[in-house]
């Protein structure tokens, strides 16, 4: 029930809500802002994975975990990371563009990019049973869709859909808490045993990219501004579709027993609790820069 019904619920309406707040202009930014955008891609897209990877290497847990971290690290920014942005005077704006021309990207990534998580730790044979198409299809269903809806809301019936927006981001909270929760409960022995290991990792993989996304943009020349927003977007992950990512993924290798959330969504559950903790202070450290200027 929960990952067949709740999860994919909570992930339509995520998108849908990303969607409301978009848009047309805010993909076509891409044209008129190619630099800030490119940063921002490049170190989510690339770099991410990349520090993900990485960290793996210097750490030891079950193969299902780094697995499931890598997932993490394949998906875009959370919805969440545009409020963040303006709580910690970044550009809105372009904390929108990152969110929303990626979250249509990943599709491209996807079927890329998770058969090789799978291969590089569990072995090529188990990655082989991977079909691309069933991963594909559905999470275009649940995210491009959403997401093309919310913009099509925005542009022809937009007061309506600017005050929705706001109890539809909170139908998608709530959901995702549920989700969290039964991901954690689910695999609470598991997480017992690994947290302190899985624990740093998911911290260190945040604090890392937020420093990153922030360094690489003021190194190319860009505003403070639009550093604080690449630091948050590539820190801020979209939890609810790794969660469902992987609860995907077991229904092609595991048991074949009812699908249940697995090792595979430890990350996701557990980085989407702890992203919060660790981007706060670089939100009171920006926003106390912004009052001393």
């Amino acid at each position: 029930m929960l990952t067949t019904v709740v999860l994919p619920l909570a992930l339509a309406i995520i998108m849908l809500s990303l969607g409301m707040g978009l848009t047309f202009a805010d993909f076509t930014r891409v044209a008129t802002r190619p630099l800030a955008f490119l940063v921002g891609l490049v170190c989510q897209m690339l770099l991410l994975p990349l520090v993900a990877f990485v960290i793996l290497q210097a750490v030891d847990l079950p193969a299902t975990l780094e697995v499931g971290l890598m997932i993490l690290s394949f998906c875009p920014g959370g919805i969440t990371s545009n409020m963040l942005t303006k709580l910690a005077r970044g550009d809105v704006a372009l904390s929108v563009t990152l969110t929303g021309v990626i979250s249509v990207l990943f599709i491209v990534t996807l079927p890329i990019l998770v058969p090789w998580a799978v291969s590089s730790f569990q072995g090529a044979e188990l990655a082989s049973q991977i079909n691309v198409l069933a991963l594909v299809i559905p999470i275009f269903v649940l995210t491009v869709v959403p997401v093309t809806i919310g913009v099509l809301m925005r542009t022809f019936i937009g007061d309506f859909t600017i005050a929705a927006a706001r109890w539809v981001s909170l139908a998608a909270t709530i959901l995702f808490v549920l989700v969290v929760v039964a991901a954690v409960v689910t695999n609470l022995d598991l997480l017992l045993s690994q947290i302190a290991v899985l624990g740093p990792v998911t911290i260190a993989l945040n604090a890392v990219m937020l420093l990153i996304g922030f360094a690489a943009a003021r190194l190319v020349g860009l505003g403070v501004a639009q550093g604080t927003t690449v630091g948050v977007e590539v820190g801020v992950q979209n939890a609810t579709l790794g969660l469902q990512v992987a609860a995907m993924l077991w229904l092609m290798l595991g048991d074949g027993t009812t699908p249940q959330f697995s090792e595979y969504a430890l990350p996701s559950a557990l980085y989407g609790v702890l992203m919060y903790f660790v981007v706060a202070p670089f939100i009171w450290w920006r926003r106390s820069l912004a009052k001393a200027a």
